[in-house]
């Protein structure tokens, strides 16, 4: 079995074109005063023969690694695959490779993760923080993808803006009466998503927050969270702050007999993947996670680029916030004023 060929070197480029090894380095790099039809051609005729860069040859002459870290809040949470493949393909677009760790929740073993990182060497870092807690700098820059209310976020969805979509909505279909269920009383993404949910309130509208987290601290994990009682009050429509929470809610009216949405009405966000396969189709919010990753790497290795020594610097972006869309699906209709079903007045 022939072993395979090598690619070509920056040597056999430079001889082709009849220029120094040192320019085509340069033009191939971006450093250097090589001028602009000469880089082109350069990188045109070096894409021709199949031209790969060492990435530890650039590692040695640039001191960069190529790679960047992604630290996630939880990755057993549906959500957060979606964002590191997002991630993944604006860093492979860019020319990094992703090294990626999981915070598991617990801040503590959110720093470890983004010490690991640095002490891997990566270039920068994309962090997607826990709880709501400000980034420490690390020995690098540190693009953050959390709510534009965070500080030091570089860009995230625009969670307000959902919120506003969902509250406007809701009230288009009649809706008076709304139950805003969120699990973390803690995460700036799910207080901007509720401050937006009543901020596109009309003035005749009403509105409660259940957290579920507190309600579970009181009363036990996995307890009912009592929206057959919600019903009974006037309550119609139950606009939960992420799909998971949307799904919970969706079970447990429906094991009380309370029709979805003839009865009453249930949305989301997030629009994670099974969300237009549960019965019914969920209404929901959807991030723009390609745009938002593409950003945010953007920034970033702009910012690495500019920096010649390692340094912890939180990464801005001319773009700092990316609106949300609404998917309407079967989960929401017309506002029901007396919802009524006979497992319920047998309660």
């Amino acid at each position: 079995m022939a072993s395979p060929r090598p690619g070509p070197n920056l040597s056999k480029i430079a001889t082709s074109l009849g220029v120094s090894v040192a320019t085509v380095s340069n033009a191939l790099s971006g450093k250097g005063r090589v001028s602009g039809q000469l880089v082109e051609r350069i990188r045109e005729h070096a894409a021709e023969l199949g031209y790969v860069p060492s990435q530890a040859g650039r590692a040695l002459r640039t001191g960069r690694s190529g790679v960047l870290g992604l630290v996630l809040p939880d990755i057993a949470n549906p959500l957060f695959p979606k964002i590191a493949q997002a991630i993944e393909f604006a860093a492979s677009a860019a020319g990094y490779g992703v090294l990626i760790a999981d915070s598991r929740g617990d801040v503590a073993t959110q720093t470890e993760a983004i010490n690991r990182l640095v002490e891997r060497g990566v270039d920068g870092m994309v962090i997607i923080p826990r709880r709501a807690t400000r980034i420490s700098s690390a020995a690098c820059p540190v693009a953050v993808i959390d709510t534009p209310s965070t500080p030091g976020n570089t860009v995230a969805a625009d969670h307000w803006q959902g919120g506003r979509e969902i509250a406007e909505h809701l009230a288009g279909l009649g809706h008076r009466r709304i139950l805003i269920i969120g699990n973390n009383q803690e995460s700036n993404v799910q207080n901007d998503r509720a401050g937006g949910i009543r901020s596109g309130m009309r003035p005749d509208m009403h509105s409660e927050t259940l957290w579920i987290e507190k309600l579970e601290q009181d009363a036990g994990s996995g307890c009912p969270l009592g929206l057959a009682e919600k019903v009974r009050q006037g309550f119609t429509a139950f606009a939960a702050l992420s799909d998971l929470q949307a799904l919970r809610a969706l079970t447990e009216l429906q094991q009380a007999g309370i029709t979805v949405p003839a009865d009453v009405s249930v949305t989301g966000f997030d629009d994670l993947i099974w969300s237009p396969v549960v019965t019914p189709p969920l209404t929901t919010v959807r991030m723009d996670m390609d745009r938002i990753a593409g950003i945010a790497v953007s920034a970033l290795a702009d910012t690495i680029r500019r920096n010649s020594i390692r340094e912890g610097v939180l990464v801005t972006a001319e773009i700092e916030r990316v609106a949300m869309q609404l998917i309407v699906r079967q989960s929401s209709g017309p506002a029901n004023p007396a919802p009524k079903t006979s497992e319920m007045e047998n309660m």
